[in-house]
């Protein structure tokens, strides 16, 4: 019987942590083919995370931190214990033939888990997949992606014309089309909301870098087990909720400086000296657009000075960062 480890790293979300556990549990219901464990790993959680899950789901293995991992770490500690890179499992006979990175806000629909367990078991060249993400209200939401490459990092900043491009292979999107014809087809890299990996794929390229703590994990990730020569795809009939995405767009600081730099770390290891060139350039003219519009929200009294002060503090940080020779 193939074997499965889901892993869940979490932080401060219990109740969105509750319903990812309880829809995991539906769908490998609906895939008694696979041997499943689930490993929840809670990063210092602050609202009761690891407490509800000790209670209401007993089945699930635990782990509880005193100190907060990131999304790398946390993954890498529960992929350690399961026997990965020299870890506590006694053999690799031991190992799970497949795992499962799952966010806690993220819900499998259905038997969107076995879905895409049978991609891969059934196609062993491939080492990994994603889901068809959608938000809670059914909405179509884009799971699978292109690398990030120069056009993707300049729409960031600058809103393209027209504004189709934003939904285009040059800012990184597959076609909807793809998706709709309910067919497996292949990508450059999957969300770690939802992203399933064959054991294989994991032993060549090693874990997850935990130089990242927040953001491009999964990318990073990705483009080494591909180029390890083990390609992704995406799997659209397995459907998944993910909540994340549909959370409103607001400016945090520690979560702006963390994208960016991951993002300079992500550049420093997958481009070439011109392409890092390009895209140091790229960054600092954006965060030059991103200052006038913070001057300009606090000219119109929607940022109180203080929030302008620490706004633009942190956009001087990550010019800083993409400097000349960055």
């Amino acid at each position: 019987m193939p074997s499965l480890a889901v892993i869940v790293v979490s932080y401060n979300v219990r109740e969105l942590l509750a319903a990812c556990l309880r829809a995991t549990q539906a769908s490998l219901a609906l895939a008694p083919e696979l041997a499943a464990t689930v490993v929840v790993v809670d990063n210092a959680s602050a609202d009761g995370s690891a407490e509800m899950v000790a209670r209401d789901f007993p089945a699930v293995t635990l782990v509880a931190r005193p100190d907060n991992l990131g999304f790398a770490g946390g993954n890498n500690l529960a992929l350690r214990g399961l026997g990965f890179d020299g870890g506590a499992a006694p053999s690799t006979a031991s190992l799970p033939d497949l795992v499962l990175l799952l966010n806690p806000d993220a819900e499998p629909l259905g038997d969107a888990i076995g879905q895409m367990a049978r991609f891969l078991l059934s196609h062993p060249e491939v080492g990994g997949v994603g889901a068809q993400l959608q938000y809670p209200d059914g909405r179509f939401q884009h799971g699978a992606f292109r690398f990030p490459g120069l056009l993707q990092l300049w729409f960031d900043f600058f809103t393209p014309r027209p504004r189709r491009l934003l939904e285009s292979r040059f800012n990184g999107r597959y076609d909807r089309r793809l998706y709709a014809a309910g067919q497996p087809f292949p990508i450059d890299f999957a969300l770690g909301a939802a992203l399933m990996l064959r054991r294989e794929a994991i032993e060549a390229a090693g874990l997850l870098d935990e130089g990242y703590f927040m953001y491009a994990e999964e990318v990073d990730w990705c483009w080494r087990i591909q180029r390890a020569g083990w390609p992704f795809y995406c799997v659209p009939a397995a459907r998944v909720i993910h909540h994340g995405g549909a959370s409103a767009r607001q400016f945090r600081t520690q979560s702006f400086l963390n994208l960016w730099r991951s993002r300079q770390r992500l550049y420093g290891r997958f481009y070439g000296p011109l392409r890092r060139a390009a895209a140091g350039w790229i960054v600092r003219l954006g965060m030059a657009a991103e200052a006038r519009r913070a001057r300009v929200a606090a000219a119109q009294r929607q940022i109180t000075d203080a929030e302008l002060a620490e706004r633009l503090a942190a956009i001087e940080s990550v010019a800083r960062l993409f400097g000349k020779g960055s």
